[in-house]
């Protein structure tokens, strides 16, 4: 037995929320991790002070031992780069605390849909998430808070989608999850909750029976978007957590996020369709990097990404190219970017 199966047996024998509890938080463990020394990682302790790592340990076993550019480890690691301050990059990147912040709590973007941000504590940081800075102390609801405002947005006859966001909503407690899908299996018309999570990707054994009890999915549309963004997060067991919420009834997709370094790849993103789709996960979208502080060292210019997207639509069928798209702030929609397709 190597050391890496007798951990990953350790870790697998611990529930998800004392995986959540035993997450490397030190760039020192994340460097004992992958088998490097904390010298031998561009790591920054100011870009760590202004936004703390936070990595599960099943998360970090994916990673590459002794590579400091692992496309896994950069998601993760507070880098010199955060450091900069980058012209057009910025706390609030898609204006979601100035065009969208009428009720605290609730983010309405688009018609026909309302975001609740269900929590503002996620599994993992990730270094270039667009809410790093958000004021979630400000827009953070209880659960009794929660449930009024799911009640008032359902008065609204246009509201066909309640979607959970964060943070990471499956940080919730089952019990919290169950209370919000039975106040809208109880309107007298049909909403769709769709969740947005990380969970089933870093921690995959937050699919528990549990979990789906409470969300019920074969009695109301439920769709779950999971966030991975390199072959390599897809493992085994978290093929299995994916596999689990389709064979119950869930919707499941992915989005990524175009990322320098990460998977700014045809190839990359292709494999990484593959093992989604195998899993029964669709393609979704894959985002341009939202402008947020901290992260312009991440970014891909629009037009390699056409050129990548363009080289997937020729290498894989269409229902594994996923959309490329952009967020505006103040528009009606994300923006669609056609692909650059080569002849």
């Amino acid at each position: 037995m190597t050391a890496n199966t007798a951990l990953l047996q350790i870790h697998s024998s611990q529930t998800w929320k004392e995986q959540l509890q035993d997450a490397i938080r030190t760039p020192s463990a994340l460097a004992s991790a992958v088998g490097l020394t904390l010298e031998q990682l561009p790591y920054s302790k100011d870009a760590d002070d202004s936004f703390s790592l936070l990595v599960p340990r099943a998360f970090a076993q994916r990673m590459e031992k002794g590579n400091a550019k692992d496309p896994l480890l950069r998601q993760v690691l507070a880098a010199s780069g955060e450091t900069l301050k980058v012209e057009g990059f910025n706390d609030d990147p898609v204006a979601e605390t100035s065009l969208y912040a009428d009720t605290p709590g609730v983010i309405r973007k688009y018609h026909g849909r309302a975001l609740l941000i269900a929590t503002g504590q996620c599994a993992v940081n990730c270094r270039y998430c667009f809410r790093r800075a958000y004021p979630y102390t400000d827009n953070v609801q209880s659960s009794k808070e929660r449930l009024a405002a799911i009640d008032q947005l359902l008065e609204d006859s246009d509201i066909g989608e309640l979607i959970l966001s964060g943070g990471d909503p499956l940080l919730l407690t089952d019990a919290k999850l169950a209370a919000i899908a039975e106040r809208l299996r109880q309107s007298d018309r049909q909403i769709t909750l769709r969740i947005h999570t990380r969970l089933p990707i870093v921690i995959p054994d937050r699919v528990t029976d549990q979990l789906i009890d409470a969300l019920r999915p074969k009695e109301q549309p439920v769709v779950v978007v999971v966030h991975s963004n390199h072959p390599a997060e897809i493992d085994n067991s978290t093929a299995q957590a994916l596999s689990r919420l389709r064979s119950e009834g869930v919707t499941v997709l992915n989005q990524s996020v175009m990322l320098r370094g990460v998977n700014d790849s045809a190839e990359i993103l292709g494999q990484l369709s593959d093992r989604l789709f195998a899993a029964g996960t669709m393609p979704y979208y894959i985002h341009m990097l939202d402008p947020v502080s901290g992260s312009a060292h991440f970014e891909v210019l629009e037009s390699q990404a056409r050129q990548i997207l363009g080289q997937l639509a020729a290498m894989r069928p269409g229902y594994l190219v996923p959309k490329l798209a952009v967020e505006v702030p103040g528009a009606s929609s994300k923006r669609e970017i056609a692909p650059d397709y080569f002849e």
